[in-house]
């Protein structure tokens, strides 16, 4: 297995694409057009429990979480008017905050530090790839120095510039970029009672008919949004005063240092598809959204898992190429929920039609005192994984139907597709697992509950089986589950609900939609 997998671009997608295939014992090469790593701005600040949990099984979850500012509610206010605020619900006990806002560029350090000491992964920089061409039995990516790298499969998670590699797929890459711009300012100030929450300001008089989103930091710092007008000007303003004048109105007259800023547009894009061959799409070369809910990364990440584990599964000869095509159907699927989910929030942000806007301030306005309209407030839903309901893999329960998208801050009950609540463990001789997720992700899990019979699952498939009362005694993960005392649960290396059976002869069906029939099961 000496061929590597290639993945295109350093950035925390293509980090953590690479760290997760070398957790499978897969060799892996990273290529990157920039001379080194360049840790310049907060960027991507915002990171969700989930994605937390994803970097935790590669060394990297625990000790961002550790470095950052956790917050746990999301406020939202009409001008000086607190409309409502929102917690986020957890029906499992992990071991990870709602959220934790920390410098994507810390984050990158952290995922370097992991790299650094994983001898599977090679990382060349200054490495700008140009080209590529794939084969039955590999991808070569050609890069502008003329080197030629091969691989036996390829992931790009090259950022939203990677146009060229694009249209070496033959991806197209549509949607919109939205006329108003926002400026972002990392502000290293003092303000009490904010350091632990997200603030959303609708029309404040700072900043009337616009928005302004406050989110805290570490080292006491804040990062500012503001919706400006599209001939905004920042080196016209910050030589005039008026950006000063901008941030005292958020401030007071604390002393402050502007730490970094920048202009910027939203774009609203998705690749056609996300699979071409042996080659996948991820993070910003295969989705674009606006950064209202926190779901570019956090969804660029589960990319990244979701990539990994199947390229690993077909190196490993677990199943066949085919299993590469359910990462298109699935994270497309995720990608276009997100993509919905922002266009809802832009359109509330920013009212496109003399309609969208007289809603918006009917809405706003009735806000104050009816509930019902406070649902309808869109500061942006947060970031939450996608439930994988209606992908090939997963076999469907009818007597768990999925209700669709769930009320903002709560998560769908466990079913079929849905992501499996964390809960603390006890596995024999195990000491190193103590969670339900950590077990989850060194293959395919069978859990049975006390009355189910025993199964046999096929030789050379990484199926682990396990009684959930072993597992937990105490009843807190078969509540937590919801699951019956005679059913068999499937769960898929990224710990989503493969299948909940009440027969275990379907068992080997189900794990034939995941190996996709490339081994004999009985």
């Amino acid at each position: 297995m000496t061929e590597p997998v290639l993945v295109v671009g350093a950035g925390p997608v293509g980090q953590t694409t690479a760290l997760l295939l070398a957790r499978w014992g897969l060799p892996v090469r990273v290529l990157d057009a920039r001379p080194a790593r360049d840790l310049v701005g907060s960027k991507a600040i915002c990171q969700q429990r989930d994605v937390l949990d994803v970097w935790d099984s590669v060394g990297v979850g625990a000790e961002v979480a550790r470095r950052g500012v956790t917050w746990t509610t999301a406020r939202t206010f009409h001008r000086d008017h607190e409309v409502f605020s929102s917690g986020f619900a957890d029906r499992g006990r992990s071991p990870f905050p709602p959220f934790v806002n920390v410098s994507q560029c810390l984050t990158e350090e952290l995922l370097d530090e992991a790299i650094a000491g994983q001898p599977l992964i090679e990382v060349r920089w200054g490495s700008a790839v140009e080209g590529l061409t794939q084969d039955e039995d590999g991808v070569t990516l050609r890069c502008a120095d003329g080197s030629e790298h091969r691989g036996s499969h390829a992931v790009v998670c090259g950022g939203p510039r990677a146009d060229a590699l694009r249209r070496a797929l033959g991806l197209t890459f549509e949607g919109q970029t939205f006329g108003d711009q926002f400026l972002i300012c990392d502000i290293r100030t003092e303000l009490p009672g904010w350091e632990s929450e997200r603030r959303f300001y609708f029309d404040p008089e700072w900043n009337p008919g616009r928005q302004v989103l406050i989110h805290p930091c570490p080292d006491s710092t804040f990062r500012v949004d503001w919706q400006v007008p599209p001939d905004f000007d920042l080196a016209a303003e910050e030589a005039g005063g008026g950006l000063d004048a901008k941030i005292r109105q958020v401030v007071g007259d604390r002393p402050y240092e502007v730490v970094w800023k920048s202009v910027y547009r939203f774009h609203s894009r998705v690749v056609d598809r996300m699979r071409v061959g042996r080659v996948l799409v991820a993070g910003d070369t295969a989705h674009l959204v606006s950064p209202f809910g926190a779901r570019g990364l956090n969804s660029g990440v589960l990319d990244a898992e979701n990539a990994a584990w199947k390229i690993a599964f077909v190196r490993r000869g677990w199943a066949s190429e085919d299993l590469l095509e359910s990462y298109s159907a699935e994270r497309h699927a995720a990608a276009l929920e997100n993509l919905d989910v922002t266009g809802a929030t832009m359109r509330f942000l920013v009212p496109a039609t003399p309609a969208q806007a007289a809603h918006r301030v009917d809405v706003l306005e009735r806000a104050a005192t009816d509930p019902a309209a406070r649902a309808q407030v869109d500061s942006g839903r947060l970031a939450e994984p996608f439930w994988y309901v209606d992908s090939p893999l997963t076999t469907t329960d009818p007597r768990r139907p999925f209700a669709g998208r769930p009320p903002r801050g709560e998560v769908p009950e466990p079913a079929p597709g849905v992501l499996a609540p964390d809960c603390p463990v006890t596995v024999a001789d195990r000491p190193d697992v103590v969670r339900l997720r950590q077990l989850a992700r060194e293959g395919l899990t069978v859990l049975l509950g006390r009355d189910a019979p025993d199964v046999v699952v096929p030789d050379g498939l990484p199926v682990a089986v396990h009684r959930i009362d072993a597992l937990d005694p105490s009843g807190v993960l078969a509540g937590a589950l919801g699951a019956c005392p005679d059913e068999v649960w499937l769960l898929r290396p990224d710990a989503h609900v493969a299948a909940v059976l009440t027969d275990p002869a379907d068992l080997a069906a189900a794990l034939g939609r995941i190996v996709t029939a490339r081994m004999e099961l009985v």
